[in-house]
């Protein structure tokens, strides 16, 4: 094996004008040379390191199978982790959704109630502001009507005193006007019987 070697390193070193001395037969062999001694070297190769290189070989085609069902295996758990995410997401979404949708309702409902309560609240102020207008109403009637009857009262004890006074200064003239006829007739007698004591003299 070496001695091709020395024997093409030799013919390499020689001079120009020593190699174009060289046949074509010589050059033919050192080919012919050269290829075998390559071909030994490929068995020896095989022979030194061919396990190891089938070792090798087959590591590299485990490992290259081992990262192929790494990659299928990380490639299947993103897309169940995908879809997982995907449809907690969806989940989450639909029951921020349905939430919303119920807050939403409740607003509503509440609302409602609050409008409805207002409503009550309106009709029953302005029922009793129509029941007080009605209440005030008939107490200024009322009223009226009690100072009415007590004016009318009033008018008729006014006008029974006034008769009563009347009656009164009319019997106190006519005791006057007795009181009177009955002192000149008093005197109409005493001046008779003065008459009559003067004639007896």
């Amino acid at each position: 094996m070496n001695p091709p070697e020395i024997q093409l390193s030799t013919t390499n070193n020689l001079t120009p004008q020593l190699a174009e001395l060289i046949s074509d037969n010589q050059k033919s062999e050192l080919k012919d040379s050269t290829i075998s001694d390559n071909n030994n070297l490929a068995r020896v190769r095989d022979i030194l390191f061919g396990k190891q290189l089938q070792d090798v070989e087959q590591r590299f085609a485990r490992m290259e199978e081992k990262i192929e069902r790494e990659c299928l295996r990380l490639r299947s758990e993103s897309h169940k982790r995908l879809d997982a995410l995907e449809a907690y997401i969806k989940q989450e979404i639909d029951s921020i959704a349905q939430r919303l949708k119920t807050e939403q309702n409740e607003r509503e409902i509440a609302l409602n109630g609050l409008n409805e309560e207002y409503k009550n609240i309106t009709n029953a102020l302005e029922n009793k502001l129509t029941q007080f207008d009605e209440e005030t109403a008939s107490n200024q009637r009322e009223l009226r009507e009690q100072i009415l009857q007590q004016s009318k009262t009033l008018q008729d004890d006014i006008r029974e005193k006034y008769e009563e006074i009347l009656n009164l200064l009319q019997r106190e003239n006519q005791e006057l006007r007795n009181q009177k006829t009955d002192r000149n007739t008093l005197a109409a007698l005493f001046a008779e019987l003065a008459i009559q004591l003067n004639s007896q003299k």
